[in-house]
């Protein structure tokens, strides 16, 4: 039911969704700003639900320096990715899409774009209320690059699994994601590591109809971001959900150890119910 799944799996977004819009911002480390805007609609007579988005990066005033350190003046940088997609019911308990991105980043005077196409399917069996996702992500072209610098994307293939607890109410997920690239993993770890490095982990809590709330691991981020072997926090999301009428607050918060932290705050609501 949350419409910024557009922006990560094609098939999540559905009648759910229709005519649902959503406002993101994200307060970065370094001064940098981030948000996004969604929505999507059902189109009855095709049988498809459509949407869109725009999601930003904006890294404000930086400083300048040459090889030497002089300085050369202020500059500024950003990235801005526009989204449509659309999605269908493949039988009854089914969903399959696609989304198209054009990705556009500028670093002072110098730019580069690309051109890419995320596909998606999500199947549910009511019954035992689980859901199992996958998505490749990242399928695309580059139609101008950054001057001596490669700009192909990451192809990430992602699967997903959600079971909701019959007895509690909560809800735990498990996604394996970079699963084109094996190989690669947590530098200098072992072969847990290895294998943890390429999932998440997460759970949410409904313990009404009001209130959320949530927690994520991601042990790579974990790993890379870690400044000492004592217990830190990176890698690890927080964050809650209140729901009143057809708007609903979002909240999250994720660790970047001694760095700091990303806090992102989301409002979205159903324009039908007003």
């Amino acid at each position: 039911g949350d419409v910024n799944g557009l922006f990560f799996t094609p098939a999540l977004f559905g009648p759910a969704t229709s005519q649902q819009v959503s406002f993101s911002y994200t307060n970065h480390l370094a001064a940098l700003n981030a948000g996004s805007v969604a929505y999507s609609r059902t189109l009855e007579p095709l049988g498809t639900t459509v949407g869109g988005g725009v999601r930003f990066l904006y890294s404000g005033t930086l400083e300048g320096r040459d090889r030497y350190g002089e300085p050369t003046g202020d500059f500024a940088a950003g990235d801005v990715v526009l989204t449509t997609g659309a999605s269908r019911p493949l039988g009854a308990h089914a969903r399959y899409g696609a989304n198209l991105h054009l990705l556009h980043s500028r670093i002072d005077d110098v730019s580069a774009s690309v051109l890419a196409v995320d596909l998606g399917g999500v199947y549910r069996v009511p019954g035992r209320q689980l859901a199992l996702g996958a998505t490749l992500r990242n399928l695309g072209v580059t139609l101008d690059r950054y001057a001596n610098a490669s700009t192909d994307l990451p192809l990430d293939l992602q699967v997903g699994l959600s079971k909701r607890l019959a007895h509690l109410p909560l809800l735990l997920t498990i996604t394996g994601y970079d699963l084109t690239n094996l190989s690669e993993g947590v530098k200098g770890g072992d072969t847990v590591d290895h294998v943890l490095g390429h999932l998440t982990f997460g759970a949410e809590l409904q313990p009404g109809d009001i209130l959320r709330l949530r927690i994520g691991y991601n042990h790579r981020r974990s790993r890379d971001l870690a400044l000492s072997d004592r217990f830190d926090m990176a890698g690890l999301g927080l964050g809650f959900g209140v729901t009143v009428r057809a708007l609903t607050v979002d909240y999250a918060y994720n660790s970047w150890s001694d760095l700091g932290g990303l806090h992102q705050f989301t409002l979205r609501t159903d324009l039908s119910a007003w």
